[in-house]
């Protein structure tokens, strides 16, 4: 079976890993929304909620939907101690302890790196006819902000995105000795910087989060030991960078494909935000969050037993005419709140929304200062297969579309 659907015929056949799902899925969403808001996939042996009601809804009911099984299809990390894959009551000071690294007043510290950088990553490429915007740029810009943040040193930057990338593969094809190996080298390099930090104090956030404890409800004292916050930090710099990752390239290729509405942010760039809302809504990196229920699920006259996988498609959610008129339009002038759902909604949201938001708003800023008549060519990008996440993995990107590049 593909993962396609035919006008009239009320079949909708959903599977993450179909080429045709990756190329394009919201006709599939679509389908799913009217005809199986509540749909079983038996070839994987998943369920999938599509509708935005029921997809908000699962994200608030932890008890309901649990994390503990896995966040994808397979839920190969679950027991891995990802702090997405907890709940509470240790899922509560765990997060307290970490979200200590994403105040506001960090995020506000860290703007002027985040410029300085965007502008110094695009400016090395302003006399090329055409580059790739996603190696040259949407990769490296987040993973250096990450980097900075979390004081990982440059010589090890080009191995923590390869791992991260090899961390987070999934799918039929992926193989999971490297996504483990990967994993472990991750936390090992993470815990070779914090053994460091314990030697040589510092006022980085490794040294911060050591120093950081939390009471529980029960009024225990709770600290990270050395490999728990390893952990934390594995988690923050391969997450950390996927959705800006993600998000830039389909933030440009939303503008190319409604030029209205890149004009309107040429001409006022107060409207930044909201096109970093509506492209996290419009496209979004993160398409499916999966749960696993903790008990029997009665909805739209479907039962989803105890015990069984659930994808909540946030893609879908996010484009469902029950709450957003004309979803498949991007529109800067969009006055229906989209409810955070792009970065998950309840207590397992994104902890650093506000940093991914303010790396791809500077992005856009720098980006259409230097190339207002940009043109991306999506014809001639490429995009991996995986289940949940949307991107593409290459981009061409022309500075000027009168300057053609030369013939191969």
């Amino acid at each position: 079976m593909s993962g396609r659907w035919h006008r009239g015929e009320h079949v909708a056949h959903f599977d993450p890993y179909d080429l045709a799902t990756a190329v394009d899925p919201y006709p599939i969403y679509a389908e799913l929304r009217e005809s199986a808001p509540v749909y079983r996939n038996e070839e994987r042996k998943f369920w999938a909620l599509s509708r935005h009601a029921d997809v908000v809804a699962a994200h608030n009911d932890w008890e309901t939907y649990t994390s503990t099984g896995g966040v994808t299809i397979e839920g190969h990390e679950s027991g891995g101690g990802l702090l997405i894959t907890q709940d509470p009551p240790r899922h509560h000071w765990h997060r307290k302890i970490v979200s200590r690294v994403f105040t506001p007043r960090r995020m506000l510290e860290l703007e002027p790196f985040v410029r300085s950088r965007a502008a110094e990553l695009l400016d090395a490429h302003t006399d090329l006819d055409e580059f790739d915007v996603v190696r040259e740029f949407s990769i490296r810009l987040p993973l250096d902000v990450i980097s900075e943040l979390l004081g990982i040193p440059e010589v090890h930057r080009s191995d923590v995105n390869r791992w991260s990338d090899q961390f987070l593969a999934r799918g039929p094809d992926a193989d999971m000795d490297k996504v483990l190996e990967a994993g472990l080298n991750l936390h090992a390099l993470y815990l070779s910087l914090v053994e460091d930090r314990r030697r040589n104090p510092s006022t980085d956030v490794i040294s911060l989060i050591m120093k950081t404890d939390v009471v529980d409800d029960d009024g225990v004292t709770h600290t990270l030991t050395d490999s728990e916050i390893a952990q934390r930090f594995l988690e923050m710099g391969a997450a950390g960078h996927e959705t800006v990752a993600k998000g830039i390239p389909n933030g440009l290729m939303a503008l190319t494909r409604f030029p209205d509405q890149r004009r309107a942010l040429l001409n006022d760039r107060s409207l930044l935000p909201k096109a970093v809302e509506e492209t996290l809504r419009y496209d979004a990196p993160s398409q499916l969050q999966g749960r696993t229920t903790t008990r029997d699920v009665e909805l739209h006259g479907t039962t989803i037993p105890a015990g069984e996988r659930v994808m909540l498609i946030t893609g879908s959610a996010l484009r469902d005419d029950r709450v957003y008129d004309q979803p498949d339009r991007f529109d800067l002038n969009r006055t229906q709140d989209p409810s955070t759902l792009f970065f998950g909604f309840g207590i397992h949201r994104c902890l650093g929304a506000h940093l991914a938001r303010m790396e791809m708003r500077v992005a856009f800023d720098e980006i259409l200062s230097r190339f207002p008549d940009f043109d991306v060519d999506e014809s001639r990008a490429h995009r991996h297969v995986v289940s949940n996440v949307r991107g593409v993995s290459t981009l061409p990107f022309r500075p000027s579309p009168s300057r053609q590049p030369d013939a191969v």
